[in-house]
């Protein structure tokens, strides 16, 4: 497994591969990779000839008093998962390589009303800042499929329909949330709960789970699920709603029936760390 720290680099490897016929995966990070990390670079190595992982805490979508400066991380430990999981390179730019002189002027952005759904209300950058440097690794790495977990469902929408409309030809691969045996979501940020709030932590997905049985014993009515919910996580002390909401899965447009394809997603504070998690209805299922 090789290392790069310029887009040069990225881009002669990519080259190289191309020229052999080889396919090429990107798995795009902000580092310090968990278990649902992990199955994403997997299953680029399983579908792709080549994959590429970067590890770039990208300044550009964390608004001001967010956690960019204490974002954690371990280089280190992100390449021993790497090669583990069978990535070829690892990308691991500096801001001012991504960003020469450490900003940017140019910026790619949705202009409807997908990024101001969900996170999008309390971080109005946030989107920006992902569409505009997960365009410029598209426009870097050149590979024929990108892989995006689910967890971070409105990113993956919003992904999608950014490579549709700029005409990108990236398949983009969305794979299911990786979840700790008692059932909280895999995050980078969970590393910032105390023992106390890692149990009540717990509440988001237990909250999912009421609304799946919900939704699978024949419930439509978004609202009624939704304050199932809410009530729910209300009765953890050392949790704090930001949003539960239902939202169409494509167009992020809420909605108060639920349909297939629907997302019904979460943000919670659990002390000062703001977890996220959700569910697609499946009717199907049903």
């Amino acid at each position: 497994m090789k290392i790069a720290t310029t887009i040069e680099e990225v881009r002669a490897q990519v080259r190289a591969w191309h020229k052999q016929g080889l396919t090429v995966g990107l798995v795009p990070t902000m580092g310090y990779l968990h278990e649902g990390h992990a199955s994403l670079i997997k299953t680029s190595a399983a579908r792709c000839d080549r994959t590429v992982v970067s590890v770039f805490v990208n300044p550009t979508q964390f608004g001001p008093g967010e956690d960019l400066e204490s974002y954690p991380r371990d280089f280190e430990r992100d390449c021993a998962v790497c090669e583990k999981m069978g990535a070829d390179l690892v990308f691991h730019p500096a801001v001012t390589e991504m960003y020469p002189g450490g900003q940017t002027a140019t910026y790619v952005e949705i202009l409807d009303d997908m990024p101001k759904q969900l996170c999008g209300k309390t971080r109005p950058i946030h989107f920006r800042g992902v569409c505009t440097v997960v365009s410029k690794l598209f426009n870097i790495v050149q590979p024929e499929r990108a892989f995006f977990g689910e967890k971070d469902a409105q990113q993956l929408a919003i992904v999608r329909r950014m490579v549709r409309d700029l005409s990108y030809g990236i398949e983009i691969v969305g794979c299911p949330i990786v979840r700790e045996l008692d059932g909280l979501a895999k995050s980078s940020r969970n590393t910032y709960l105390s023992p106390e709030e890692r149990k009540a932590a717990l509440c988001l997905s237990q909250a999912v789970r009421l609304g799946k049985k919900m939704v699978l014993e024949g419930e439509r009515d978004a609202r009624v699920v939704l304050n199932a919910m809410r009530n729910l996580i209300a009765h953890e002390p050392l949790a704090r709603i930001d949003y539960v909401e239902a939202v169409d899965g494509e167009t992020m447009a809420p909605t108060d029936e639920l349909y297939d394809n629907v997302l019904v997603a979460m943000a919670v504070y659990i002390g000062s760390t703001r977890l996220i998690d959700n569910f697609s209805v499946k009717l199907q299922e049903g």
